[in-house]
């Protein structure tokens, strides 16, 4: 039997995901939510979906700065627990708040034309989530990493979406806008190869300095 064996960096990581979901369910039993409840548990799930779909996006921009491994192990975690807040979030709109009233809920789109952002934001990391395990990697072969570059597109949408809510005050939207576009930067071979190269030069050098070298003073400075 294969037994799974996950890091402290890996169980940190599952904890801090869910501990958005546990304190929301702590809000909801002790009667700690807003003056409009509903309100505030989809605001709440839409804000964690995007903030681990950003942490997602940002796993191999940290691994080609810094060299990190670990973290690509959490990639897919990352991704699945955005899903997770996602259809929370999707689920308290379309069953809670409108009873799956597909004529209120064309009213309510008709109106608010964010929705459809996010809906489709929704729809491209559902087939992602769904092809996420290694089974359908093989199966998908190259195709694979294709799809699986959407989740970028699902980003940016979600960003969208997030600051045509917001609507007057759109600060936190822009900082996360400005983190994408990083991110997607970051991607960009070119760019990959520089840093790359960098780090690879920059630990090289540390690592022929001299053991008995005299450390410098900022180094031995508290």
């Amino acid at each position: 039997m294969k037994h799974f064996q996950f890091t402290k960096f890996q169980i940190a990581v599952h904890v801090g995901s869910l501990i958005p979901l546990a304190y929301l369910i702590f809000d909801i039993v002790t009667g700690n939510l807003s003056v409009n409840p509903i309100q505030d548990i989809t605001f709440r799930t839409g804000k964690a979906a995007l903030v681990l779909l950003v942490l997602a996006l940002a796993v191999t921009p940290i691994n080609t700065v810094t060299g990190f491994r670990q973290v690509i192990k959490v990639r897919r975690a990352l991704g699945l627990y955005a899903f997770l807040y996602a259809a929370i979030h999707l689920f308290i709109f379309a069953f809670i708040d409108y009873g799956l009233d597909l004529r209120l809920i064309w009213l309510e789109t008709t109106e608010k034309r964010y929705i459809y952002i996010g809906f489709a934001a929704f729809l491209i990391l559902l087939p992602l989530a769904i092809t996420s395990t290694k089974g359908w990697q093989k199966r998908l072969g190259k195709t694979w990493k294709t799809l699986h570059k959407w989740v970028y597109l699902a980003g940016c949408l979600v960003v969208l979406h997030y600051a045509w809510v917001q609507k007057s005050d759109i600060r936190q939207p822009i900082v996360f806008g400005v983190i994408v576009v990083l991110l997607l930067a970051l991607r960009i071979p070119r760019v990959r190869r520089r840093i790359s190269h960098w780090r690879g030069r920059h630990f090289s050098s540390r690592k022929r300095r001299p053991a008995t070298s005299k450390p410098d003073m900022l180094e031995t400075s508290v």
